[in-house]
């Protein structure tokens, strides 16, 4: 599966993906009228961060303990009955006079319920395409995912200069309910893809199954840290530009968007695994501009293109699927989702502080130098253990396994 087309011939995929382009485009929109309306109250960079990133934070917690109902809950009732759950929550955020730890509170529970939808998500992609279109499939996942954040940012920036932040959650509400109404009515009903009920026990136990290989463990760290550092920068737009976070959350997003294109239609599959550390460092260097920093123009354009970075995820899935059992792919998929994002607020938690600490440019500074560092250090990981005696270079403990990244020699 080589195009577009194929994927919106094969059938459900349409449905399927418009469905979650209406998420995101919920997600982008109640997340910048969260932070407006967080900052507006109470003049923290901390604050407003974690109101728009603090969700991810739960995804640990649903890792721990709800991530086995990824293959275990049928995906269609599951994705809907999220998607419900998803609007009556962002509606009470809009309710006038909410004090802030009631926010926190309902952004802890939205975060426990998101925790199951990368892994749904995912394992149901899986399902509905061919093995040959995984790549492809997930690329045009994350385009909508960047082009929605675009527009969703435009949109919610000029929203918010005409409409009260609360106004605008109401709208991302109604957004929430077009999505459940859209996976309910056009996807099929199918039982869950493995037996057993949703329990602690068993997601202990596929955790552990999981993490007990070294080359998926690398490649879950290559998953989450670097770029989950990069999320930092992004979760401190608001206090750096308070007129203008809009523009450079949409600036990012059409960089992603741009990224995910390349990587998913025109990179050649015995290229990719070559592209995962160069797509990683782009990801993070960009934003030492901000030492400086720069002006607002000048910042988009650096957010633009980091953010084509962030397309190094598609290479590093191809690599976890690979390595993972076929009725294991959606909870693979889920832990893969649950700690990027757990990462990705553990991040804005300490962007927000250095930034509360110092200025926003300085946080992003730092978080950005930390990303290259992991980078780089788990590079060197995958160098040594390919120098141990009696590991091939594309067995299971080759450094493909690190950060779904080849050697020069493309082997992989």
């Amino acid at each position: 599966m080589r195009s577009y087309r194929d994927l919106f011939r094969t059938p459900e995929f349409t449905p399927f993906f418009l469905s979650y382009a209406a998420f995101n485009a919920a997600l982008t929109i109640g997340g910048l009228s969260l932070a407006t309306l967080v900052y507006r109250a109470t003049d923290s960079p901390l604050l407003a961060a974690m109101s728009m990133f603090g969700p991810q934070l739960a995804q640990v917690l649903g890792a721990t303990f709800l991530l086995s109902g990824a293959d275990r809950l049928p995906p269609r009732a599951t994705l809907a009955g999220m998607g419900l759950a998803f609007a009556a929550l962002t509606a009470v955020l809009a309710v006038p006079g909410l004090p802030v730890w009631a926010v926190f509170a309902v952004v802890l529970v939205q975060g426990l319920i998101a925790s199951l939808g990368g892994g749904v998500t995912g394992g149901l992609l899986n399902e509905i395409l061919p093995k040959s279109g995984f790549v492809l499939g997930r690329s045009m996942f994350n385009m909508a995912s960047g082009l929605m954040q675009v527009l969703g940012f435009a949109m919610g920036g000029a929203l918010l200069a005409l409409l009260s932040p609360r106004t605008c959650l109401l709208l991302a509400a109604a957004l929430y309910l077009t999505q459940a109404l859209g996976y309910r009515l056009g996807l099929t009903a199918r039982p869950a893809r493995a037996s057993g009920r949703l329990s602690v026990r068993a997601t202990w136990s596929s955790n552990a199954f999981l993490w007990s290989s070294r080359p998926r463990r690398l490649t879950y760290l290559g998953l989450w840290i670097p770029n989950g550092l990069v999320v930092g920068c992004d979760s401190l737009y608001v206090s750096y530009a308070p007129e203008a976070a809009g523009a450079l959350f949409a600036s990012g997003a059409l960089g992603m968007f741009a990224g995910d294109v390349w990587v998913g239609r025109f990179v050649r599959p015995a290229l990719r695994p070559r592209l995962a550390t160069p797509l990683l460092l782009l990801l993070a260097t960009p934003y030492l501009l901000f030492a400086f920093h720069p002006p607002v123009a000048v910042a988009a354009m650096a957010v633009c293109l980091s953010n084509v970075g962030f397309a190094a995820s598609l290479v590093q899935q191809e690599r976890l699927m690979s390595l993972t059992p076929d009725d294991m792919a959606g909870h693979a998929l889920g832990l893969r989702s649950a700690g990027m994002l757990t990462m990705q607020g553990v991040a804005a938690a300490l962007a927000g502080t250095v930034a509360q600490l110092t200025s926003p440019a300085t946080g992003m500074t730092v978080m950005a130098t930390g990303s290259i560092a992991v980078t780089l250090a788990l590079v060197a990981a995958g160098k040594r253990e390919e120098r141990r005696p009696g590991v091939g270079r594309d067995g299971e403990g080759g450094a493909v396994g690190v950060l779904g990244v080849a050697d020069v020699d493309g082997v992989g």
